[in-house]
């Protein structure tokens, strides 16, 4: 299969990528920047931005699937008060991430994947109230409705993700291994109350190449893998960096895991069992492993 990744040098994106190639695929990635990660870089590359429809729709035919891993979230929200969230998300991603979908379907591509966010199906209530739990369930809404008999379009709705790339830098994750060793004195240790479901990077891939075989057209999976506490979360870090910790539950706002991410709600517990895991196949129970794997990592 001939398949382009759109946002194949972020994290999820790039880790889809490498694995749809170690998979024996032909994959091509799409950004606004070429990746300066080794094996990232090394795939075939195609400058584009969708936002700005900066691509030559002649650059989008011949491929056979489509990964679309690049809608806008909160870390590249303009914090210079040009334009408020509602305004940003609705151009970014309501706008343009269909307007993209709809380039690919008249150039010829047959199936698509698009990675979305788990937030509008587990906390349907934010609908409307969070800009960006609105903004992605109209963005999901709005791709999944071009599906056609020759446009086979789904999306995977993932929770909280952690995953690795050789080269690929997460300064988050980068933190909070520092924090877990206690070399950020500065950086009181708690835990905030609630928690969330999470996924591997790894879980991702492999549920977007079943989906890209076998995925039913028109249908958002949500995916899953472990519910896990943040007290729970925050000590498998402290004790895979050698410094075990009980940690108390407060409600301060955490220094790296503050209530402005926490898109369900401040001290909301998201908790469920993803039937997607069986329907596409994918790995689980990853978090814990990866969480040793990532620390020694970065501990060296």
């Amino acid at each position: 299969m001939k398949v382009l990744v759109v946002g194949g040098t972020g994290l999820i994106g790039g880790d889809i990528a490498l694995y749809l190639t170690s998979q024996g695929h032909s994959v091509t990635i799409m950004s606004r920047k070429p990746s300066t990660v080794p094996c990232l870089a090394a795939l075939p590359y195609i400058q584009g931005d969708y936002v700005n429809d900066s691509f030559d729709d002649e650059q989008l035919s011949g491929f056979d699937g489509l990964v679309f891993a690049a809608a806008a979230d909160i870390r590249v929200l303009p914090v210079d008060g040009s334009v408020t969230p509602t305004a940003f998300y609705r151009q970014v991603n309501d706008v343009a991430v269909p307007r993209f979908f709809a380039a690919a379907r008249n150039a010829g591509v047959s199936r698509v994947v698009y990675i979305g966010t788990f937030y509008p199906q587990v906390a349907p209530e934010r609908i409307g109230i969070c800009p960006y739990v609105t903004s992605r369930h109209n963005t999901d809404a709005a791709v999944r409705a071009l599906s056609s008999a020759t446009f086979n379009v789904c999306s995977l709705n993932a929770p909280w993700v952690l995953g690795h790339i050789d080269g690929f830098d997460v300064p988050h994750i980068e933190a909070l291994v520092a924090y877990a060793k206690g070399q950020l004195a500065d950086l009181p240790v708690f835990a905030p109350p609630g928690g969330t479901n999470h996924i591997s990077a790894h879980s991702i891939s492999v549920a977007t190449l079943a989906a890209l075989k076998n995925g039913e057209s028109g249908k958002a999976y949500l995916l899953g893998d472990e519910n896990i506490s943040w007290k729970h979360y925050l000590e498998l870090w402290f004790a895979a960096a050698g410094n075990p910790q009980e940690l108390q539950v407060r409600e301060d706002e955490h220094p790296l895991l503050p209530s402005v991410i926490m898109f369900a709600g401040a001290g909301a517990t998201v908790r469920y069992e993803a039937e997607a895991s069986e329907q596409l196949g994918y790995p689980r129970q990853q978090i814990g492993a990866l969480i040793k794997q990532v620390v020694a990592i970065y501990s060296v």
